[in-house]
């Protein structure tokens, strides 16, 4: 039996991409050009009868390519003058933030301050709740839901198309904005190296003791020579509490089990394909947005909550 054509499409990697207007560029290239040519054709115009028209082809050429290069070139998937917009606003803004929400106090007047005081660090999230729904700044709620991936190629054609079928029902049974973030984070194996020299201590066989110290110490070598990533993709849901009425902690309430409802439903839908998929609580949601804040940085998990009782128990020595 023939297995069916397989089904292709291309989806372009940039879906926001701007319409092409005419010679296949956009209307912010088209202004960028034919304002770089207005000013070139004015400095004709003003200085040709002044200027050698040598000294004039030293200042309109190079001012015409770097119009050209500002309208057609792109760098980290930026175009030339949005990146050098974000890297002049990166220039000017402070580069200290601070958790203060209410805003930075400035210092009384006896005190000679020199330098900027530091900015209020502002983030999206205001709030993680007990059940793992981020309660957002602008009002609304979301949830994230952490999956496995799948090997996609290696998949018969029939299954590759089953998988495309499963997972457009999926997106088309989505009523609120979903985002799709796929990373990369360092990986430590030290934890996975310790873990199999001790259990290697309680087989039954001295070679299979032997064989499980040698791949800890395979472990430990590639652990050590390479630096080693793993992805992680994380499924952020989000819903927006409509309308006004009522307490504003009774509408985020309904708001967060509505997005919980919903993370439930795609962690069962996501489970047809094949895909692990979990809901993170709230330890484990405060851990990946630490780690997204803070790539590479150490974030002992286990925090406590800012209502909880710290305590501590030391061991005492006869």
């Amino acid at each position: 039996m023939n297995e069916p054509e397989p089904l292709i499409t291309n989806i372009p990697a940039d879906l926001n991409r701007p319409d092409k207007i005419a010679y296949g560029l956009t209307f912010r290239q088209i202004l960028i050009v034919a304002l770089t040519g207005g000013i070139a054709a004015a400095i004709y115009y003003l200085f040709h009868q002044v200027l050698p028209i040598v000294i004039l082809a030293a200042i309109v050429l190079p001012l015409m390519a770097l119009g050209l290069a500002i309208a057609l070139g792109r760098r980290d998937g930026l175009t030339l003058d949005r990146f050098a917009l974000a890297a002049l606003l990166h220039t000017r803004a402070r580069k200290r933030l601070v958790a203060a929400p209410e805003g930075v106090l400035g210092p009384p007047r006896w005190c000679r301050l020199r330098g900027k005081l530091p900015a209020p660090l502002r983030l999206p999230v205001r709030a993680i709740r007990t059940d793992g729904a981020l309660e957002l700044a602008d009002g609304g709620v979301a949830v994230l839901v952490e999956t496995s991936t799948l090997s996609f190629h290696l998949r018969t054609t029939g299954e590759q198309t089953a998988l495309v079928g499963a997972f457009g029902r999926w997106l088309n049974s989505l009523e609120a904005p979903v985002q799709i973030l796929a990373r990369a984070r360092p990986a430590d194996l030290s934890n996975l190296v310790e873990t199999v020299e001790q259990q290697a201590q309680d087989l039954p066989h001295p070679a299979l003791a032997n064989a499980a110290r040698e791949h800890a110490g395979f472990l430990a070598e590639l652990n050590s020579s390479s630096e080693l990533l793993s992805r992680q993709v994380l499924v952020v849901l989000r819903d927006h509490p409509v309308g006004n009425q009522g307490r504003r902690s009774v509408r985020r309430d309904a708001c967060a089990a509505v997005v919980l409802r919903h993370a439930a439903e795609a962690e069962r839908n996501l489970a047809a394909l094949g895909v692990a998929a979990r809901v993170l609580d709230a330890d484990a949601a405060s851990q990946a947005l630490a780690e997204c804040l803070d790539p590479g940085g150490r974030h002992p998990a286990g925090q406590a909550l800012p209502d909880e009782l710290i305590t501590s128990t030391t061991g005492s020595t006869p």
